[in-house]
């Protein structure tokens, strides 16, 4: 059975991952390249003791994945104690099948934090809160087309904020747990 270590070892950095997917490549680094991390998220992160790493459980097609793992990445490159490393939901099921979402979806991306030892502390996915709340209420009626259009304008009027002060309110709440303490998911 592989470890988080093994599965971190085994990922690959962002820049390859958007280079391995010819369809999405574009897009993915296109994302990347608009990300912005904003400076008080920055400064949360750097205040973490130790060193942190992010691994990402994502596919290059999914909507979601296309809009969180470009801003998790650039989280990941302008934070010192931090790095980022991803691997395909469908080539690894047996770590996806330990993250799902309400214990039953598949949902991506899923963005696991592990302290430097490797060990598991927590995870988030696989949409930033109040996306899955509009999702779920006001855009369940829509045909998939409009509702992903409409999740494309949400990330996109958001610009990665939400993901960001999600994904590092998680950081923050590992880092000063006990590691037995710290239960799975957001």
């Amino acid at each position: 059975m592989k470890t988080p270590h093994d599965y971190f070892l085994a990922g690959a950095a962002f820049a390859e991952m958007a280079a391995a997917a010819p369809e999405y490549g574009v897009l993915l680094n296109a994302q990347r390249a608009r990300a912005v991390v904003p400076t008080d998220l920055l400064e949360r992160v750097e205040a973490l003791a130790g060193r942190w790493h992010l691994l990402v459980i994502s596919e290059d097609w999914c909507i979601d994945s296309q809009s969180v793992v470009p801003v998790a990445a650039a989280l990941a490159d302008a934070a010192s104690n931090l790095d980022l490393r991803t691997v395909s939901r469908d080539a690894e099921p047996e770590l996806m099948d330990a993250h799902l979402t309400n214990g039953t979806a598949r949902s991506i991306p899923v963005v696991i934090v592990l302290d430097a030892d490797f060990q598991e502390r927590g995870w988030w996915g696989s949409r930033p809160q109040p996306l899955k709340e509009r999702v779920a209420a006001e855009w369940k009626q829509l045909e998939k087309p409009e509702r992903n259009k409409e999740i494309r304008r949400w990330y996109a009027m958001d610009k990665g904020r939400t993901t960001l002060e999600e994904i590092v309110a998680l950081l923050e709440r590992v880092a000063t747990a006990q590691p037995a303490s710290v239960t799975a998911g957001v």
